[in-house]
């Protein structure tokens, strides 16, 4: 009985000061007071007459909890309607589905990440280790069909963020540079944002054109010049020697004139594409990260000459596999540029 139930028997009985005492004082006064009058109904007698207190009816429901990168802990609820039906649908396993919708709209899930974990029948709890660690999960409750293998489902849990097993290799710090060499009371400089060039895009064009490395024209000959020890050679920023006709000569008692003229021109590569974002992706043997919804883009340098990236991406599970090579050919056939810091004066 409750304790309002107690105190109206106990204020039907006369029972003095009923509001101010607890439970037990409530039943050991109605007791005492039952024994001096006999014809008083006993509590049990009136809690046998009393209809049983309302139980609340249970809600099918699911809740996925991570606990650190590695495990996850999920607790579940079935009612007694769903368990009835499932049991009479033949259901025969009560199971968790885990499914990774990292980057994906509401209800979908990468098919290859799906993982079916059998829990006991009359357990409400278990601890279900994570597969990959900083990605969107959501967990399944459902039943396996005995007979026919088929899928019944009960309930969805929330989609949970499982953290990272690593710290993040973000750095969001800004710093304003100054020097100890400078007046006692520098001006602080702007702030400098971050660099994040990881010299990901040298490298995939070291490796793209390692066998394909050759003597070649234009600007990459240039280069290749200067390295052979020839950057002190008699020549000025158009090419001619020192000695050349015109340069240190006036004409026709004309006041020679000085000019200093530059110019320079490049371009680029842009490798784009995307895949699923659990997968690893590599270009030339090299990791590329991916975004969020699985996207990658690498901008590398395009010189002269051939350079070819193989492209390869490898599921989650490590079966599933596909690959695309690109080609590409560039040629300068005629350079006659020099940058700024290097633009000679030349007589005219």
């Amino acid at each position: 009985m409750t304790l309002r139930q107690l105190r109206q028997v106990a204020s039907d009985l006369g029972v003095a000061l009923y509001s101010r005492k607890s439970k037990e004082q409530l039943v050991a006064a109605i007791e005492e007071r039952q024994d001096q009058e006999t014809n008083e109904p006993s509590l049990q007698a009136i809690e046998a007459e009393l209809e049983p207190a309302p139980r609340p009816q249970a809600e099918t429901s699911v809740v996925f909890l991570p606990r650190d990168p590695q495990w996850a802990y999920v607790f579940w609820e079935i009612s007694d309607a769903d368990r009835a039906a499932a049991q009479a649908a033949g259901a025969s396993q009560l199971c968790l589905r885990v499914a990774d919708v990292t980057g994906l709209p509401g209800g979908s899930a990468h098919p290859h990440t799906l993982q079916e974990v059998i829990v006991d029948s009359h357990a409400t709890e278990w601890y279900l280790p994570v597969p990959l660690s900083d990605r969107d999960y959501r967990v399944e409750l459902g039943y396996r069909k005995g007979g026919s293998g088929g899928w019944m489902s009960l309930a969805f849990s929330s989609v949970a963020r499982v953290p990272a097993l690593h710290p993040s290799d973000q750095i969001l710090d800004q710093f304003v540079p100054f020097s100890l060499e400078s007046a006692p009371a520098p001006t602080p400089q702007a702030p400098v944002e971050p660099v994040g060039d990881t010299g990901l895009h040298e490298r995939l064009y070291q490796s793209a054109t390692s066998q394909w490395r050759r003597i070649s024209r234009g600007s990459e000959a240039f280069h290749e010049l200067e390295g052979a020890g020839l950057e002190g050679a008699e020549l000025n920023a158009s090419g001619i020697g020192i000695w050349a006709s015109g340069r240190d000569s006036g004409i026709g008692g004309v006041a020679p004139r000085q000019r200093s003229f530059w110019l320079v021109a490049d371009a680029e590569l842009i490798v784009y594409g995307a895949t699923d974002p659990s997968a690893r992706l590599s270009i030339g043997g090299e990791d590329v990260p991916l975004s969020a919804d699985g996207t990658f883009r690498v901008q590398v340098p395009f010189r002269d000459g051939k350079q070819l990236y193989p492209i390869e991406a490898v599921a989650a599970d490590g079966e599933q596999k596909r690959n695309i090579t690109l080609e590409f050919t560039r040629s300068t056939p005629e350079d006659n540029s020099n940058p700024a810091e290097k633009a000679a004066s030349e007589w005219f």
